[in-house]
C-alpha cells in the first residue's frame, strides 16, 4: 500500500515538472543577453537611477534670515588626483557644458565680469572654442604651393582648470552655515607655436543653478563603488572636489595673486577658509 502511494506521488511530481518545463520559453533570456536582435547591455542590469534622477530645489531663504555671507572664488585643477573625473570618461565636464550651450539648453555669459549680465550667442561661443586658420601645403605631384583653411577645435583635455564662484552664508532660520555655487568658468591655456603657455583665460561663465538639471543627467565616475552612480550635480552639491581660494570679497576687489605669490598665496587661501569655519564655530561658543 505504501509502495503504491509513493509511486503515485512520484508520478505526480514528474507531471508537475513536465508542465513547468513546458511553460518555459525555448530560449532562456538573461538580463544581459542579446537574443532576438536586441543589443546586449554592458552591465548586469540596465542602470536607470541617473536617468530618473530628480533635482531637489534649493530651500527658500529669506533675505532677513541671512545673518552673514562671504563671496569666494575658487580654482579647481583637474590634474589633482581627486579632480581626475573632470577630465576623463564617461565625459569631461567641459564637453557637457559646451554641448549644453551649443544646443541651447544652457546660456553662456561673457567673461567681462562674473555677474552673469551679458549672455553670449551660440555663434560667439562657437568662435571661442574653435579657431579657423590658413595653412600652406604643397602638392606632391606639381610641387605647387596651396593654401587650405582648417578648423581647430579646443580639445577638452586642454581645459586644465575651472573657476568656481560661490557664496557662503549663515541661515538664521536653520542656524547652519550653507554654501551655494553661483557659476562655473572653464579656463583655456593659450599657447604659442612652441607649445608654451602664454596666458590662461576663461572662455565663458555658466550660471550653475540653471545647469543643475543638465548636470543631474550626466554620470560621473565614482572610484569607490561602480554600483553607486554619481552625477555631476551630486559631485558639486556634496563638494566632492579639491580646490583652492584665489579671491574673496574685499573692498579693492583684488585677487590674492595681485599681492601675494608662491606659498604665501596658498596659505592666505587656507586662512580665508579657516576664518569661515571659525566664524561658524564661534557662533556656538558657550
Amino acid at each position: 500500500m505504501k509502495f503504491a502511494q509513493q509511486l503515485v506521488m512520484t508520478a505526480a511530481l514528474v507531471l508537475l515538472a513536465a508542465a513547468a518545463m513546458a511553460q518555459q520559453p525555448e530560449n532562456i533570456l538573461t538580463e544581459s543577453s542579446g537574443l532576438n536582435g536586441e543589443q546586449p547591455i554592458d552591465d548586469i542590469v540596465e542602470k536607470r537611477t541617473v536617468v530618473e534622477h530628480r533635482v531637489l530645489p534649493y530651500d527658500h531663504v529669506r533675505e532677513a534670515d541671512i545673518f552673514w555671507e562671504k563671496r569666494i572664488w575658487r580654482v579647481i585643477d583637474v590634474r589633482e588626483k581627486m579632480n581626475l573625473p573632470f577630465a576623463y570618461p564617461p565625459r569631461p565636464l567641459f564637453q557637457i557644458l559646451l554641448e549644453g550651450v551649443l544646443s541651447g539648453e544652457l546660456t553662456a555669459y561673457s567673461v567681462e565680469d562674473d555677474e552673469f549680465k551679458h549672455p553670449l550667442d551660440r555663434s560667439e561661443v562657437a568662435s571661442k572654442v574653435s579657431v579657423v586658420d590658413t595653412i600652406t601645403i604643397f602638392d606632391p605631384d606639381t610641387y605647387e604651393e596651396k593654401y587650405e583653411v582648417v578648423r581647430n577645435d579646443i580639445n577638452p583635455e586642454d581645459i586644465k582648470r575651472y573657476r568656481i564662484k560661490e557664496i557662503w552664508f549663515f541661515d538664521e532660520e536653520s542656524s547652519t552655515m550653507k554654501v551655494r555655487i553661483l557659476g562655473i568658468a572653464p579656463l583655456y591655456e593659450n599657447k604659442d607655436d612652441q607649445g608654451n603657455v602664454r596666458f590662461e583665460q576663461p572662455l565663458f561663465w555658466i550660471y550653475y543653478p540653471h545647469a543643475r538639471e543638465l548636470l543631474a543627467r550626466e554620470r560621473v565616475f565614482n572610484e569607490f563603488n561602480d554600483a553607486s552612480p554619481m552625477t555631476w550635480e551630486d559631485l558639486f552639491e556634496m563638494r566632492f572636489f579639491s580646490s583652492y581660494v584665489y579671491k574673496a570679497s574685499n573692498v579693492r576687489d583684488r585677487r590674492l595673486q595681485d599681492y601675494l605669490t608662491g606659498i604665501d598665496l596658498l596659505l592666505e587661501g587656507k586662512k580665508i577658509e579657516e576664518e569661515i569655519f571659525n566664524f561658524e564655530q564661534d557662533l556656538w561658543s558657550y
